[in-house]
C-alpha cells in the first residue's frame, strides 16, 4: 500500500518537522495548502511554512475581521504578528515569524 507521492511524504515530513504538536484539525489544512498547485514549485519545507502561516492568519487570527474592516493586507499582518506567533509557539514551532522580516506568504 503506498502512502502517497514523494512530495506527499515531503510535506508529512516537513510539517511534522515544524509543527510538532499542531493538533489533527489543523494539520490537515495545512497539508492540503502545502500541496496545492501555486506551491508545487516550492520546496517542501517552504510550501509548509507558507501554507501554515497563511492557516494560522485566516483561522487563529483577527486578520480577516481587520481587513474587512479596512485595513491594508500589511497593516493588518502587522497587527496579528504575535498571534500568529502565539499558536505556532502552542504548536511547538520550530520557527516563528520575525517582525523585521517580510511576511512571506
Amino acid at each position: 500500500m503506498s502512502t502517497g507521492t514523494n512530495r506527499q511524504r515531503a510535506i508529512n515530513k516537513a510539517l511534522t518537522l515544524l509543527l510538532p504538536a499542531v493538533p489533527y484539525s489543523d494539520s490537515e489544512p495545512i497539508r492540503a495548502a502545502a500541496g496545492a498547485p501555486h506551491l508545487r514549485s516550492l520546496p517542501p519545507p517552504i510550501a509548509v511554512w507558507l501554507a501554515a502561516v497563511a492557516h494560522v492568519r485566516h483561522q487563529h487570527t483577527d486578520y480577516d475581521a481587520l481587513r474587512d474592516e479596512g485595513y491594508d493586507k500589511d497593516s493588518a499582518r502587522f497587527f496579528v504578528l504575535a498571534a500568529i506567533n502565539r499558536k505556532l509557539t502552542e504548536w511547538r514551532a520550530t520557527r516563528l515569524l520575525d517582525p523585521d522580516e517580510e511576511d512571506p506568504s
